[in-house]
Order: structure tokens, then C-alpha cells, then sequence
């Protein structure tokens, strides 16, 4: 892509997803890490872990470098360090983002090479999925900024496929769960991308 062609900006988009975040892991229990989320595979610590190292890796990409030369999640967050953790990343993420002219400069996505403001769009989405997974697991889920997944709901729709899906397809989405059409927007993005908006840990 030519770095003169005026290219969208999607930082504000991510900061806003990212910064929806914050607010649930400060204000995290220890008795919350084992709770189950709708991210079927992962309790609250290991989405914790996970959401911890795509922070690394969006400022190791954003540098230039490949994405699976970060893992994926983190091992070694004691449990009262998570909010630090967190906190910790975010100045560093900020300023991987600063630069202008990333917006334009190829990115090794996992998903592919890709301009930056593309990539950058994509982390967008990943984040206000994963920050409902995460306030849907808390009981949280109202607070969610709905502005945010009314932004990449379309553009996720558009991008993913409703089928074929799977791991072993390199598509690791489950099936679309149906919601209507004048849903909210957090409603229908978790349910495109395979989660069901009804999701409530089963009771004891």
C-alpha cells in the first residue's frame, strides 16, 4: 500500500476497547480467577493470560516483529498481580501505536499479512470480544461499552464467514449463534463470532 494513500485511522476504536477493559481486572477478586467463561476453554485467570499477552504481542508486531515469536498466553502472574500486569502494558502498547505511519506499514498479523490499520481493527474486535467474555464471567456484562461492538460488528460480519468454521480449518470460531436483528450490538457481535448472549456459568 502507498504510505501517501489516506488510510482510516482505527486507534481511537482500539483505545476505547482497550480501555473498557481496565475497570474489570482492577476491580478483580481473587475468588473471581476461577470462575468459567463463555470462552468455553478458559476460566478468568487463563483469559486474563491471554489478554495480558496479546498486549504483548500487538507491541512486538507493531515493531516489525512476527506474532507467534510471542506465546499466545502468559505464564507466571501471581494472583494479585493481575491488575498490575495489565496497567503495566498499557503505556507501552500506546506508544507501539503512536506513530502515524504504522496505519499503512504491513503488519505479520496472525491471520495474515496486512496493513496496520487493518491489524490494529482486528485487535479491536478481539479485545471488546474478549472484554465481554470477561464481564459476562464477573456479571459485569452492562457495563460494556456498546458504542464499541456496534463499530466492529460489521466489519467482523463481513470478514468471517458463517461457515465453514473450526480449528482444524484454521477458523477457530464456533457456529453463529442466531440473535435478532434489532439485538444490541454486543449481543450480536458475541453471537456472530460463536458465543451465545444468554451464557451464564451453570449454579452449584
Amino acid at each position: 500500500m502507498n504510505e501517501t494513500q489516506t488510510v482510516p485511522d482505527t486507534r481511537p476504536l482500539f483505545h476505547t476497547a482497550l480501555a473498557q477493559i481496565a475497570p474489570l481486572i482492577h476491580a478483580l477478586l481473587a475468588t473471581d480467577l476461577d470462575r468459567p467463561t463463555p470462552c468455553s476453554e478458559w476460566t478468568v485467570r487463563e483469559l486474563l493470560s491471554h489478554l495480558i499477552a496479546v498486549e504483548n504481542r500487538i507491541v512486538h508486531i507493531a515493531g516489525g516483529g512476527l506474532p507467534f515469536e510471542v506465546p499466545s498466553t502468559l505464564e507466571g502472574i501471581a494472583d494479585t498481580e493481575w491488575s498490575d500486569a495489565w496497567r503495566s502494558r498499557i503505556a507501552p502498547v500506546q506508544d507501539a501505536l503512536a506513530d502515524d505511519a504504522l496505519l499503512a506499514r504491513e503488519w505479520a498479523h496472525p491471520a495474515g499479512a496486512m496493513p496496520g490499520f487493518q491489524a490494529i481493527a482486528i485487535y479491536a474486535s478481539e479485545l471488546a470480544v474478549h472484554a465481554w467474555d470477561l464481564a459476562r464471567a464477573l456479571g459485569r456484562d452492562a457495563e460494556l461499552n456498546q458504542s464499541v461492538a456496534a463499530a466492529v460488528v460489521g466489519p467482523i460480519t463481513g470478514a468471517l464467514p458463517a461457515e465453514p468454521r473450526g480449528a482444524e480449518l484454521g477458523i477457530p470460531f464456533g457456529p453463529v449463534v442466531p440473535v435478532a436483528v434489532d439485538a444490541p450490538p454486543y449481543a450480536r457481535l458475541v453471537g456472530w463470532v460463536g458465543r451465545d448472549p444468554q451464557w451464564a456459568p451453570r449454579a452449584d
